[in-house]
């Protein structure tokens, strides 16, 4: 069996559940993310938040690169993964240190 190469989640989403990736680029960006009650910078802190208490560690670089993006700073996603932990568990937060680490550390060498 070939192994499928994508280079996110959401490419190999697309690929294979195109009518999902409709939903989502109609629905979830152009109405949930652009809503005016929450800013994109606290959106982003959230869906980090729920992805690493969700245990979904294959969309944290995404999303931990967008939350940079959207003003987050890495000493406030180091402090927000360190409040998870007691209310998600350390095995989570460990690996969700681990995967910031080595998405910055990617970012910061390119």
């Amino acid at each position: 069996m070939s192994k499928l190469n994508f280079n996110s989640p959401r490419e190999a989403a697309r690929a294979f559940t195109p009518k999902l990736a409709q939903f989502v680029d109609s629905t979830l960006y152009p109405q949930i993310w652009s809503d005016p009650a929450l800013s994109p910078r606290d959106r982003s802190l959230i869906t980090v938040a729920a992805l690493i208490a969700g245990g979904h560690s294959e969309e944290l670089p995404a999303h931990l690169r967008r939350a940079a993006g959207n003003g987050v700073t890495h000493d406030e996603l180091a402090a927000a993964i360190t409040h998870l932990a007691f209310y998600v568990g350390f095995p989570g937060a460990i690996t969700a240190s681990a995967i910031a680490s080595a998405t910055f550390s990617e970012t910061e060498n390119n």
